[in-house]
């Protein structure tokens, strides 16, 4: 049996092959929902993007002038970067959302000092936060997020080339615009617990001005509480199906990203 050779032009070739691939990737993994969390270890994250880098390898097609070592290259692998960045970020901003509408509806009711640590964040937010997190992610789970991320991903590579001359203005301008709605979209889930809890604290103002001789002090943060569970608890639909439509706005944006016709 012949034994088979390998000879350092041919390592060279596999090695340029895999580098344009690995940065967008890279940058991809340090970006997306899930794959970017910290408990995920770093070799795992590395043996992933080496993975995906080899089979996305046949999509990955770069101009044969293109060399690693050169302004070019470098400003292409910049490019790359930034591109698996976008791709993953686009998806991670409504998670973001969810978290700023748990903490806005945990301030309101008196949970602000309720927290957990987030180790995603390395710092403590509050549990509505964390529930609205979890929530989104097992919504983004069970539409097959990932898959569908991952697709964004492999399209990539055919409508956003390796070694383009400049960021694409629409693809500046599609992140633009997401990241703008992330402010809106987690005050739209928000807003209907806000509004509610406002006009409880409305109605102890007014009886504390009423009856200055009650303690409302002591008992307005037990009803500030107990009525932002009471509006969380009838309002669970709605806050379900906002956070599936987030989710999914979040999945749409991601694709129109990498596909020229729909942007």
């Amino acid at each position: 049996m012949r034994p088979l050779l390998i000879d350092a032009s041919d390592l060279s070739v596999w090695a340029l092959r895999l580098w344009w691939p690995v940065l967008r990737i890279g940058g991809f993994i340090a970006a997306a929902p899930v794959i970017n969390h910290s408990a995920v270890p770093a070799r795992v994250k590395i043996a992933l993007t080496l993975a995906l880098a080899f089979a996305l390898a046949p999509l990955a097609h770069a101009p044969a002038e293109l060399s690693m070592f050169s302004g070019a290259g470098l400003l292409a692998a910049l490019h790359e970067v930034l591109t698996g960045l976008a791709i993953g970020l686009i998806v991670q901003l409504a998670f973001e959302a969810l978290e700023f509408a748990g903490q806005s509806i945990s301030t309101s009711m008196g949970l602000g000092f309720a927290t957990l640590v987030d180790p995603q964040h390395g710092a403590s937010t509050p549990v509505l936060g964390q529930l609205f997190t979890i929530v989104g992610l097992l919504a983004y789970l069970a539409v097959n997020g990932h898959l569908l991320l991952l697709g964004a991903l492999a399209r990539s590579f055919e409508t956003l080339p390796i070694g383009a001359p400049a960021p694409d203005r629409d693809l500046l301008f599609t992140i633009a615009t997401w990241g703008g709605r992330i402010l809106e979209s987690g005050l739209l889930i928000a807003l209907p617990a806000l509004i509610a809890l406002v006009i409880v604290n409305l109605a102890i103002g007014v009886i504390s001005r009423a009856a200055p001789q009650l303690h409302l002090f002591g008992i307005g943060f037990t009803v500030a509480l107990l009525g932002g569970f009471f509006v969380l608890l009838v309002g669970l639909d709605g806050l379900a199906s906002g956070i599936s439509s987030l989710i999914e706005s979040a999945l749409s944006a991601a694709q129109a990203l990498v596909t020229p016709a729909v942007r």
